[in-house]
């Protein structure tokens, strides 16, 4: 039943201004209102001073602000966060881990509640190759566009506090944004609002000063990474005295990081023709008729092993058909780097193919002999091959940046360089002389190779057995726990690697006292190549992936 509608002369009442009045108040102005008339709820205690009255000015932004002596662990933000946002069963947003220290008279133990901390410089912004992330200019807070991510998952390695969750079902990677949309209608965030002891709240807080007080060496708490390096925006404040020895309640676990197997093979391979175009350049200079003998069977080897780790790489991506965007992140992003420096290696590559190959092309189709009255291609296969060296290196030197730059210890610069190019100099010589060795006229060319590959076979099995060995000893070295976890979580693949070490210096060795050297060099790339996926593997999971303080594992880790 409808009532008589209300004549359009009909005088205004009391009830309609107040109506009119209550479509034009903000939701601040509306709370203050219920809190003249005494009509606030129950709960209103719990969330009322938990938001800012105003939004941030010029040069400020949201944070979060967490006092750890009211936190209880209880939980209820993780699970707030997880309802709110549609979560899937394994993604977590907002996540409770604990510290501890002390002495048995004064221990000392704290539950701590953490999310993305919206950092001043965020390193998951920088890092992205594809501008995946904002930062809103009027709220400063770190949002991530679905839409744009193509699922490589940098940001993932680039965060120092384990925030952006990867989504296999989505192919892409999400995170916490600060729930802005409950912000901007005035409303607490879910983790803000469903703490029931108040633990969490949202404040405003001054960029500039924030980036000016923070030092080299700070850290918002023990266990979590060193402030200066993305600023994060979140504080934690204690009326508790925290001892100097107070660590993470996970220091001592050990944990296998994600593989990335398409990672491994895509650098193995990529290194490997970098390392094979390089050698050929080197052959052209040292011995212009091996290369002219060679340059055929060298460029196309060559070439397909770049297409292949190129090819490989894409099954990283959760969106492969997005990855055309990877440009825009030339000005911050290694990855993007990465990306550009490789597609610009192909390309000379593919040219010095065609050159190395003219000759065989044009003895099939007699009528490319034509093309000679005006260019030879032939005779620009020695410069191209220059041209092609440089280029894979430079490539390599992109794949190198892309680790340093996560600050993550066992990836540090000097670690992972001889790593890289040692592996491009190893594969690139065994490759080189596999091919040189099966045209069967250039066996004594291909022994050079071969000897040029166990020498940096030797060197390299040396210096990561003494590397491990050390930081295996020494709990002061910073590679302690990488070595505890390739001990005691990967025992078998360390025995492998050793017995691929000594079986492919016998297969060399085999390769100098036999008439037909191709067999046992190849066995050789072979086992070598095998044994540089394990070295790979412990790379990317023996890894210590900064984080923030979380609780001691149980289940599948293990501990120190």
């Amino acid at each position: 039943m409808t009532g008589t509608p209300k004549s359009p002369e009909s005088p205004r009442t009391l009830i309609d201004d107040l109506l009119e009045e209550q479509q034009t108040l903000t939701p601040v102005e509306r709370f203050a209102k219920k809190h003249d008339r005494h009509d606030l709820p129950a709960q209103a205690r719990y969330y009322r001073d938990l938001i800012p009255l105003s939004k941030p000015g010029q040069g400020e932004q949201y944070a979060f602000a967490v006092d750890l002596d009211i936190c209880t662990g209880c939980k209820a933000c993780v699970s707030a966060c997880h309802s709110l946002n549609g979560l899937d069963d394994d993604e977590i947003w907002r996540n409770i881990g604990l510290i501890h220290g002390g002495s048995v008279e004064e221990p000392y133990q704290q539950i701590v509640t953490t999310a993305c901390h919206h950092c001043a410089e965020p390193a998951c912004m920088h890092g992205c190759p594809v501008k995946a992330y904002e930062k809103d200019e009027e709220t400063g807070i770190v949002r991530h566009l679905d839409d744009q991510c193509i699922g490589c998952q940098y940001c993932v390695l680039k965060c120092p506090y384990d925030v952006p969750k990867y989504s296999k079902k989505r192919g892409i990677v999400r995170k916490c944004d600060m729930c802005h949309s409950r912000l901007s209608a005035g409303e607490a965030p879910a983790c803000v609002q469903a703490c029931p002891s108040g633990a969490i709240a949202i404040r405003i807080v001054n960029k500039a000063s924030l980036v000016a007080d923070i030092n080299p060496g700070d850290r918002m708490l023990p266990g979590a990474f060193d402030s200066n390096y993305t600023k994060p925006t979140t504080t934690y404040t204690t009326r508790r005295k925290i001892p100097p020895d107070a660590r993470a309640g996970d220091n001592a676990t050990l944990r296998l990081e994600h593989a990335h197997w398409p990672l491994i093979w895509m650098l193995l391979l990529t290194q490997m023709a970098a390392g094979m175009f390089a050698g050929t350049a080197l052959l052209a200079l040292g011995d212009p008729k091996s290369f002219g003998i060679a340059q055929a069977q060298l460029a196309v080897v060559a070439f397909f092993i770049l297409n292949l780790g190129l090819a490989v790489s894409v099954l990283h991506l959760g969106r492969p058909l997005g990855a055309w965007r990877a440009f825009l992140g030339l000005r911050t992003s290694w990855m993007s780097r990465e990306i550009f420096a490789f597609g610009i290696f192909a390309a000379p590559a593919a040219a010095f193919a065609g050159a190395a190959l003219w000759n065989i092309g044009a003895g099939f189709v007699p009528k490319l002999r034509l093309v000679e009255n005006f260019v030879n291609p032939a005779h620009f296969a020695v410069p191209l091959a220059m041209v092609t060296a440089v280029f894979g290196l430079a490539g390599v030197f992109c794949s190198v940046m892309i680790y340093v730059d996560t600050h993550r210890v066992f990836w540090r610069r000097e670690l992972t360089f001889v790593n890289f190019y040692g592996t491009t100099v190893l594969l690139g010589s065994a490759g080189i002389a596999v091919a040189l060795a099966w045209t069967g006229s250039l066996s004594a060319c291909a022994q050079i190779f071969t000897t040029v590959a166990m020498i940096f076979r030797i060197i390299l099995f040396a210096r990561e057995s003494q590397n491990f060995r050390r930081a295996l000893q020494n709990t002061a070295e910073p590679d302690h726990r990488s070595a505890l976890t390739i001990r005691n979580l990967c025992r078998p693949l360390l025995k492998a690697n050793g017995i691929l070490f000594a079986s492919s210096m016998l297969a060399g060795l085999l390769a100098f006292s036999n008439h037909r050297a191709a067999i046992p060099t190849t066995l050789f790339l072979l086992l070598t190549l095998g044994s540089q996926v394990i070295e790979r593997y412990f790379f990317f999971t023996a890894v210590i992936a900064h984080r923030m303080p979380g609780s001691p594992a149980s289940g599948p880790h293990h501990h120190a």
